[in-house]
């Protein structure tokens, strides 16, 4: 069975964007961004919502090439191209880029692919997150919590049918007053 991971960078009141999908407030420093480059270099299976996947797909297919690109940004560009991806919408029609697209039941696409054998996958999105949390699937949580309050936007978090509690795993802090925690689901 595969692990589903879910992890994004958030304000400290719980917002993952500003209203109108802003998300300048959460620029990574370079210890930071190392630290999800090297997160991504071990995820098997990226699994996006259309918003997402729209977001990505804009910049990281030429990530490398764009002027002033650290050493980081390069490999995470190339990581991000070379490693397969499923996006989950209904209302595009194509994808590229080692994407393939499912415009059906996302959860039941995603509960199959966990019972495969396979390395780990990171659901990113926070809707599509939602319903996989909700379907009990998701198996860690890495929240990097920026120093920001928006007092509004979009929530990491959304409702859920029952509580979900976690073990803390691992915490971290990098520059600037952002911090990690890294949870297990407690099963």
């Amino acid at each position: 069975m595969r692990k589903l991971i879910f992890g994004m960078n958030a304000t400290l009141d719980g917002y993952v964007a500003a209203p109108g999908d802003d998300i300048s407030w959460s620029g990574p420093t370079d210890e930071l961004f190392q630290w999800w480059l090297d997160r991504e270099r071990a995820i098997a299976l990226f699994l996006y919502g259309r918003k997402l996947w729209e977001m990505m797909s804009s910049y990281w297919p030429t990530g490398d090439q764009q002027p002033g690109a650290t050493p980081a940004q390069v490999e995470f560009a190339r990581n991000w191209r070379d490693t397969p991806k499923v996006v989950f919408s209904s209302t595009i029609d194509k994808v590229d880029w080692n994407t393939r697209l499912v415009t059906g039941d996302a959860v039941a696409e995603i509960t199959r692919l966990k019972a495969e054998d396979g390395g780990p996958m990171r659901v990113g999105g926070v809707t599509l997150a939602g319903a996989v949390m909700r379907a009990g699937l998701v198996d860690e949580f890495e929240v990097v919590t920026h120093p920001v309050l928006l007092g509004g936007g979009k929530p990491l978090f959304s409702a859920l049918d029952s509580w979900v509690n976690l073990n803390l795993v691992e915490t971290r802090t990098f520059p600037g007053g952002v911090a990690l925690a890294r949870y297990e689901t407690r099963r």
